[in-house]
């Protein structure tokens, strides 16, 4: 209805992640920096988590498209609490062998088989794995295990795992997963978008599909989708969605607060207002604290339930001991971001290898 009232050619804010959409925000562009040195070095895993809808599966699609299918063969897996079987099944799959009735060493024996066919035929074989925060331990060990084939002292197999956050605390906090932690090469945690991000992202959709100027938003309504959407980019869509649609009833060329507001309170009224997007809300919003402070545990108020007899006196010891935690993990994250982002400045000042010159089919 309202692509036709404002000359649209197509769906600009659709909830199905399309790499046609890509926009590059500035932690999109870090992650992007962090797979392609990933992909370089060609052995070990890569981890990128985020909230749900901060776009990874986007960002996923953005990467595959820029590398030449046929020099890379890509197993894709969705997990559902898959069982270390059931993952060698889905693998075996992927390398075009029927797995069913095999042992578990048969089946060991035919993805090394077919890691090795696929090699000889000049693909590298990637295996992406998304919601990995839902793997249990077992099938984790198994991925760790399968990392080690090798051939003339190259991989056969890397490893991207796509989680939600509470799969990067798993990584950092159990030493259960030690030997598999030590082969990561490269990490990123998508944030939501700045709000300055908000604007750029929607003329960028809007104009995909031959936005023209109509409608129109005011500054206070851009900030009012920031607002609401916390910089979630899924969350962002699916309130322009529904601001397009009443605009498209209603006949509306300028959107202003009161506009954005009414969609957001029916959304309120339709799906609740999670916490996700006050978790991801922008620290401008709340004091700024001193550099040399503790950051807060955003969010942990809302965790701790309200009991009779519970006193704020007996929760400022937990909420102490958090926010120390907190600290330590951000300092840690740091450490690793600079380490890291050194490691992709050395990458990219040294002349393109010839193995990555195949990837993308630009070698002669």
């Amino acid at each position: 209805m309202y692509d036709d009232f404002y000359g649209l050619t197509g769906k600009p804010f659709q909830l199905t992640p399309d790499p046609a959409f890509w926009f590059d925000t500035a932690t999109h562009r870090k992650a992007m920096a962090y797979l392609t040195y990933g992909l370089s070095e060609g052995e070990g895993f890569i981890v990128i988590t985020g909230e749900p809808g901060a776009g990874k599966t986007t960002l996923l699609g953005h990467v595959l498209s820029t590398i030449d299918p046929g020099r890379l063969n890509v197993i894709r897996l969705v997990t559902t609490q898959l069982e270390p079987e059931d993952l060698l099944q889905v693998i075996a799959s992927g390398l075009g062998t029927d797995g069913a009735g095999l042992s578990k060493a048969q089946l060991l024996s035919a993805i090394e088989r077919g890691l090795h066919a696929v090699a000889r035929g000049g693909r590298r074989t990637l295996l992406v794995v998304d919601e990995a925060q839902s793997l249990p331990l077992s099938a984790l060990e198994e991925l760790r295990m399968l990392s080690n084939f090798q051939a003339g002292g190259h991989a056969l197999l890397q490893i991207f795992l796509l989680g939600q956050p509470e799969f990067r605390e798993r990584l950092q906090g159990s030493g259960r997963v030690e030997q598999l932690r030590q082969r990561v090469i490269a990490m990123h945690h998508l944030e939501p978008m700045e709000a300055h991000e908000v604007e750029p992202y929607v003329v960028h959709r809007l104009s995909l599909v031959g936005w023209n100027g109509r409608p129109d938003f005011t500054p206070e309504a851009i900030e009012a989708l920031h607002r609401w959407s916390g910089g979630v980019p899924r969350r962002l869509n699916l309130l322009m969605s529904r601001v397009l649609l009443l605009g498209g009833v209603e006949e509306i060329e300028r959107f202003d607060t009161d506009e954005i507001d009414t969609v957001a309170g029916e959304l309120d009224d339709d799906v609740g207002h999670s916490e996700e997007a006050e978790v991801a809300a922008p620290l401008s919003m709340t004091p700024t604290p001193s550099p040399d402070a503790p950051r807060p545990m955003r969010g942990v108020l809302h965790a701790v339930p309200s009991q009779p007899g519970v006193q704020q006196a007996d929760l400022a010891p937990l909420l102490d001991r958090l926010a120390k935690l907190e600290a330590r993990v951000s300092e840690q994250d740091e450490t690793l971001r600079r380490v890291l982002m050194l490691l992709v400045d050395w990458v990219e000042g040294e002349d393109r290898r010839p193995d990555i010159d195949r990837l993308h089919g630009t070698a002669a």
